[in-house]
């Protein structure tokens, strides 16, 4: 009769493991067949997204867009694959640049995405995906109404073309947080790049602070924009010639000088000398140009490498064996120089293009790092006048500084401009991801400004 409690206590506590065992039985199960639910539904009903051909300085903005686009309308995401046959012949594919698999995780309760397109849903298997442009700067509502009815009859979409085709504002909050989450968090660079970057970073910072110059004189950037400004006679029907070579950079005769006082050109090498100097930089500014070959060689540069000797560029500094794997693998390279432009203390690009805008973003993301947005139109004019003689050294410098005062990475709201698609883009100024809590204050709400100003 003494053992009987010792006996009842081993029945209970058999009966409590069966119990909790049944119970963990039972959670798995459901589990499963939840997992097994989800799963089925996603083979009866696919709705894929593919697209993104582009290059690196534009790419991580359109898989921003895209990411968002994908959430909005509840798709299944591809990875997407690079354009190979563009001006730059890039070899490159979205693995080589970004970690993949750090990229799907991160955005695992956001959106699904998926390596490749499943074979069952290839032309083989009887699904030929829709190719098409959606339109530029588009709103929720454009994508609401006029895209997703398509994956009801085609399942599988191609977006042949995806720079800019989200708008800058007028997005909910929280898709407007996605896109940052995706830009800040989301993309990042294979461990070989961050590590060579990093090691650039390392030896520039070893001899002072530096300044970055994306000087945006490259070859492709003079040909599509029609600028030739600088260039002799055989450089400028060279430039036009490459233009014409290429379907999607065909534009009505282009004159240059006009486009130039507009502000719609890149300032030259030689400009952006005077400009520097007009702006207090002295022959001891560490410079690193983020740039690709300079059109025109070293005969370009030796204005701006008299005014400043402390002038690098990657190759300088790093060994050929450190950029073999780089090598003809220009998307690559354009990483390396957003990676140092990004860590360095003052960044000054030539052109408003895609590289210049992610990397001023990233620089107000970590703190409003100083960042000059040059006013190419207002600096056009006042170098002519310096030029003819009409204004002086020091009032020509005093006239740069003075239009930059305010232009120099502050915080600021973004300018829309009602029926005007190219206002202040998001990417340069993500104010939805500078702020805390579910209102911004003044920043939620973007300056609206008249055609007038």
């Amino acid at each position: 009769m003494e053992k009987l409690p010792s006996l009842q206590g081993q029945l209970i506590q058999r009966t409590r493991l069966q119990v909790w065992f049944l119970r963990v039985c039972s959670t798995i199960l459901i589990w499963t067949c939840l997992v097994q639910l989800v799963a089925v539904g996603e083979m009866w009903h696919p709705r894929l997204l593919t697209g993104f051909p582009g290059f690196i300085k534009i790419l991580s903005l359109q898989i921003c867009d895209m990411v968002t686009i994908a959430r909005l309308l509840n798709l299944t995401l591809v990875v997407p694959e690079l354009d190979k046959t563009s001006f730059w012949a890039d070899p490159s594919n979205f693995e080589d640049i970004f970690d993949v698999r750090h990229f799907i995780d991160s955005l695992r309760d956001e959106v699904r995405i998926v390596k490749r397109l499943p074979k069952k849903f290839g032309p083989g298997y009887g699904y030929q995906p829709l190719e098409m442009p959606p339109v530029s700067w588009s709103n929720e509502k454009y994508y609401l109404q006029q895209i997703l009815p398509l994956f009801d009859k085609h399942k599988v979409v191609h977006f042949n073309r995806t720079d800019s085709r989200l708008a800058n504002n007028g997005i909910p909050l929280e898709h407007q947080r996605l896109r940052c989450r995706v830009n800040f968090q989301a993309l990042k660079f294979t461990y070989e790049i961050e590590a060579l970057g990093n090691k650039l970073i390392r030896i520039i910072q070893q001899k002072g602070p530096y300044l970055s110059l994306h000087l945006r004189y490259e070859m492709d950037m003079l040909a599509f924009s029609g600028c030739t400004h600088g260039c002799t006679e055989q450089e400028a029907e060279e430039l036009k010639r490459l233009r014409y070579a290429f379907p999607w950079w065909r534009e009505k005769e282009i004159i240059s000088e006009e486009k130039r006082s507009s502000g719609l050109c890149p300032l030259t090498p030689e400009e952006t000398t005077l400009i520097l100097q007009a702006l207090g930089f002295d022959k001891e500014t560490q410079i690193y140009i983020a740039a690709g070959e300079i059109y025109g060689g070293e005969r370009r540069l030796a204005a701006l490498r008299a005014a400043f000797p402390r002038i690098m560029k990657k190759e300088m500094l790093l060994g050929p064996e450190d950029l073999q794997q780089f090598q003809n693998h220009s998307s690559q390279m354009a990483a390396l120089d957003f990676i140092v432009s990004v860590a360095s203390n003052v960044f000054v690009p030539t052109y408003d293009g895609s590289m210049a805008r992610v990397v001023e973003g990233h620089r107000r993301y970590l703190g409003y790092k100083k960042t000059f947005q040059l006013d190419r139109r207002r600096l056009v004019e006042l170098l002519d006048l310096h030029h003819n003689g009409t204004l002086s050294w020091d009032e020509f410098s005093v006239a740069v500084r003075l239009a930059h005062e305010r232009r120099m990475g502050q915080p600021v709201s973004r300018m829309a401009i009602p029926d005007q698609p190219k206002e202040d883009n998001f990417y340069a100024n993500p104010q939805e991801c500078l702020c805390e809590g579910t209102s911004c204050g003044d920043l939620s709400a973007p300056n609206v400004a008249t055609k007038a100003q």
